[in-house]
């Protein structure tokens, strides 16, 4: 038994780090108007969605779905609104 409960710890130490770094794991687009990143998160996805349906009177799609022209119309936005949140 006390085999198993060591084992069953070091399993334990072993894959923390392993899904640490997963749930740190962010998304980065590249903006090739400015040659620039950005990170996609909680932040960047809420003012994609107030961009959207605020700004442009559209239904909300997800960003892998939008257009290239709409995702490039959206960066510009983001870069003319930089404190937006």
């Amino acid at each position: 038994m006390r085999k198993f409960i060591g084992s069953l710890m070091l399993c334990g130490v072993l894959t923390a780090p392993i899904v640490m770094s997963a749930k740190e794991h962010e998304v980065r687009i590249y903006d090739r108007d400015r040659r620039d990143y950005h990170v996609w998160n909680n932040d960047e996805d809420r003012a994609y969605r107030h961009w959207l349906t605020e700004e442009r009177r559209e239904q909300y799609r997800d960003w892998k779905h939008a257009k290239k022209r709409q995702q490039q119309e959206y960066w510009r936005w983001r870069h003319d609104h930089p404190d937006w949140r």
